[in-house]
């Protein structure tokens, strides 16, 4: 599953039945998943492009601290955190993915080879297991699959414990085997869920006032500013002391993905004059544009060029000392992607290129994925209307 196409953690294809836990008479205060990184990872750009490439179809365009910590996967190629499910509870390793909605784990009664390697759910051990007569399937861009039962549990995100219905797989294909986490924890809206009506996990925590924001709020740790350590999705609360200045509140244009219009682009304070639709992915890598706004981007940077061979964009791996920005204008404020982070990892047997974090599709819609977030504090607000409260990350 990774080879050079661009890193885009793909939408689950699930049916879900939602209840919620009896709600509390107040809210609750916010929680935090922290994440850690992952040091054995090595950077695979095909299998980066490959992931990303396969995500999406063809489209037309403050509380106390429930904190989960995240491991960063390798060199920021993904980020994934503790989810506990079930009664004792069964730990899971999940990517917060806010790119799709559902939620899914392997089953322990799946023989496969990609099921085997990763923890797995075993439903007999759970007293608060219900059963749920669908069955399910997941079916990604880049040929792996997923298909199952549903079921509903108690599920557990760094203290907010809600009655969710989640995909038990009884299948995955091998190309999951060589992955760190077990499954996925969608952040999408409940349009993007599988089964029209079922509602997300952070609805139902919110509607169920399990946290005093309706917000989460994501810290992903760059490993060239501070080794990856420390990240985190915080739940139901923002952290003040992760952002310098105030946050600009963008709004989304189109519920389903986190989906924010970009008024423009600048390479080094130049304005480029173009706009686009995007979505801030989470569950994402890389930056992806247009095949045309790539090729702007990339026109502005000294020593860039596209490799058919590679199947994407080089730039310089001498950026990794610039101290120059890509930024996007989104609520009237520029956001950076520092062009440092741009080289993204060198190509083999070679010092000289490095594998550019942003790159080229023919998919409608801009993905600024973790190339971005990891240079911007991300606060997913679902108030209404919704949007995305960003700000310069402080770390």
């Amino acid at each position: 599953m990774k080879s050079f196409t661009i890193l885009l953690s793909t939408i689950a294809v699930l049916a879900v039945v939602l209840t919620v836990e009896a709600a509390p008479s107040s809210y609750r205060q916010g929680y935090s998943v922290p994440l850690a990184r992952n040091s054995r990872h090595k950077r695979d750009f095909k299998a980066a492009m490959a992931k990303m490439h396969g995500r999406y179809a063809p489209v037309k365009c403050i509380a106390t601290n429930g904190r989960v910590a995240l491991k960063n996967d390798g060199i920021d190629y993904e980020y994934y955190g503790k989810v506990d499910i079930g009664t004792p509870a069964q730990s899971f390793n999940l990517i917060f993915d806010t790119g799709s909605s559902d939620i899914w784990i392997p089953s322990s009664t799946c023989k496969t080879k990609a099921c085997k390697a990763h923890s797995q759910f075993d439903a007999t051990k759970s007293s608060t297991y219900k059963k749920d007569s669908r069955t399910w399937n997941i079916q990604y861009g880049e040929g792996s699959s997923a298909n199952g039962i549903l079921a509903s549990d108690i599920v557990s995100v760094g203290g907010v414990n809600i009655r969710q219905t989640i995909g038990i797989a009884t299948n995955e294909t091998d190309d999951f085997a060589g992955v760190p986490d077990d499954g996925v924890f969608g952040l999408g809206f409940s349009s993007l869920e599988s089964v029209q009506g079922v509602q997300t996990f952070m609805d139902n925590a919110i509607a169920s006032k399990a946290v005093s924001l309706p917000v989460v709020s994501a810290f992903l740790p760059s490993v060239r500013r501070n080794n990856g350590t420390g990240g985190y999705f915080l739940f139901g609360a923002i952290e003040r002391a992760r952002y310098l200045g105030e946050l600009t509140s963008v709004p989304v244009t189109k519920p389903g993905y986190w989906q924010v219009h970009v008024a423009d682009v600048k390479v080094a304070g130049v304005s480029l004059n173009i706009a686009a639709e995007a979505i801030i992915d989470t569950g994402s890598t890389l930056a992806l544009l247009s095949v045309d706004a790539a090729a702007l981007v990339h026109s502005k940077i000294k020593g860039a060029q596209y490799s058919d061979e590679q199947g994407g964009w080089l730039v310089p791996c001498a950026l990794t000392k610039s101290s120059q920005s890509v930024s996007f204008n989104m609520g009237k404020t520029d956001f950076n992607i520092a062009m440092a982070d741009l080289a993204w990892g060198p190509l083999p047997n070679d010092t000289v290129n490095c594998y550019s974090g942003l790159q080229g599709s023919s998919f409608g819609l801009w993905i600024l994925g973790d190339m971005f977030v990891k240079n911007n504090y991300c606060v997913f607000d679902h108030s209404s209307p919704p949007s995305v409260k960003i700000a310069p990350l402080r770390y």
